[in-house]
């Protein structure tokens, strides 16, 4: 059985079953199932202090509405992963740590913040899914005592002096998680390294990166009871990618310790650069951690799904093995942001009117996560459509999934087969497409 689900920009459909039977086509696109690439590890968004803050600014029926929209494996997009971060991040009400100033030992660690929004917001999610989340936990900055400005913002670099401590301080931050009975089933070193920032931010060089991997944190995981959580290394853009995981990763010592690479939208679009992170080291992973539409909330905005989908096909094209949203939901503002760096987010809470927007960007969303599902394949296709983006799955059921994008002004028509059926169809113009043949 086929199904076709479309998303436009003309009309108001929605990731709606629609009949685009043709009887001409103008090229072929074919799913080759014995050609398989990597493991589908799943689809999530971000827990952040604002969006569980701006959530619980909510009446009861509209955080529920949320939580499913976004958990329910039936009705919502079906997210089985989630991000945290460790102390604040720009999406937090202010700066914040776990620790008194100078306690190097860390007897003062408290996570008690962290249980007032972001901890019952990930339990409630996993009630609504029906099992546990897996949590990448990422720090924006050491405590602004462990850094040579002093500053948990505007950059700055982690003292060598405290480099134990800081190693130390992510065992304690899994410790407290797990005690929640939260899955961290990753850590990254660093969000975004290479940024100086007006809010929290701390920089590290491939080199020191590499060597803080290699001899504090690495060494201090493996000997914890958590040696199974993932290192994650760069957690930031694309375009210099390459250059940085060479130098991480060339190290031998620091490799062993390394489970992947963390990828941003920002900056590019230059999805190939994943490809050759591949090819240099095919054992590691490779996950999208972060994006979102900067600037503000852009309610009604079209192209911001076309963004998402353009950009998930891309990585998922190059080895991608799975995708963390940003922000699960943010207030009228793009915010709250403790440094005014609104953003958009695929759902916006009205708190002032208790109202709930669904922007296009979740619809995009879930042309993915509603139909490829955790150890799906990807698998390859054979296009003659060069005018039409596209990606291709086969689900551990033995369905399969393509997703396509039309960003055209131009209808296109296309033959879709394998080896079990043909599907002649129409992909209207500016439409995001996910087709699913099932067995």
């Amino acid at each position: 059985m086929v199904k076709h689900y479309e998303t436009s920009l003309y009309g108001t459909l929605r990731h709606a079953l629609v009949n685009r039977k043709t009887q001409t086509t103008s090229g072929k696109i074919t799913l080759n199932n014995d050609k398989a690439y990597q493991t589908i590890l799943g689809f999530g968004g971000a827990f952040t202090e604002a969006a569980t803050y701006t959530l619980n600014k909510l009446s009861k029926a509209n955080q529920d509405k949320v939580l499913k929209a976004y958990f329910d494996i039936d009705s919502g997009l079906g997210y089985n992963l989630g991000r945290v971060h460790i102390n604040s991040c720009d999406f937090s009400l202010e700066n914040y740590s776990y620790v008194e100033p100078y306690d190097t030992e860390l007897k003062t660690f408290d996570i008690a913040r962290e249980k007032q929004w972001v901890i019952p917001t990930i339990k409630a999610a996993e009630k609504i899914r029906g099992g546990e989340i897996l949590l990448l936990a990422s720090p924006w900055s050491p405590p602004a005592w462990m850094k040579t400005n002093n500053d948990m913002n505007h950059g700055g670099k982690l003292k060598p002096s405290y480099y134990q401590t800081w190693a130390d301080y992510y065992v304690h931050f899994i410790e407290k998680f797990s005690a929640e009975d939260l899955n961290i089933f990753a850590i990254s070193v660093q969000n975004e390294p290479a940024a100086v920032q007006t809010w929290d931010s701390c920089e590290y060089s491939a080199k020191e990166e590499r060597d803080f991997v290699k001899d504090y944190l690495g060494p201090t995981l493996t000997s914890s009871p958590y040696k199974d959580v993932g290192i994650v290394i760069w957690d930031h853009n694309r375009d210099i990618v390459v250059d940085r995981v060479k130098v991480t990763m060339g190290d031998e010592k620091a490799r062993a310790y390394i489970w992947g690479t963390g990828i941003h939208w920002y900056v590019s679009e230059a999805f190939e650069n994943l490809t050759t992170v591949h090819n240099l080291y095919p054992d590691k992973h490779i996950l999208f951690t972060e994006g979102c539409i900067e600037g503000g909330v852009k309610l009604g905005a079209f192209d911001t799904a076309e963004r998402y989908a353009r950009n998930m096909i891309g990585d998922f094209n190059n080895y991608c093995e799975g995708y963390i949203d940003w922000n699960l939901v943010l207030n009228e503002m793009g915010g709250p942001n403790h440094v005014g760096n609104y953003c958009d987010a695929p759902i916006i809470a009205d708190t002032k009117r208790d109202t709930v927007h669904f922007n296009s960007s979740y619809y995009a969303i879930g042309h993915f996560s509603k139909h490829i599902k955790p150890g799906a394949k990807r698998i390859e296709t054979i296009s003659e459509k060069t005018d039409l983006h596209h990606v291709a799955f086969c689900n551990p059921d033995q369905s399969k999934v393509i997703v396509i994008q039309n960003e055209s002004e131009t209808d296109q028509t296309v033959e879709l087969s394998d080896k079990t059926m043909t599907y002649p169809c129409v992909i209207k113009k500016r439409s995001i497409v996910t087709i699913t043949i099932e067995v």
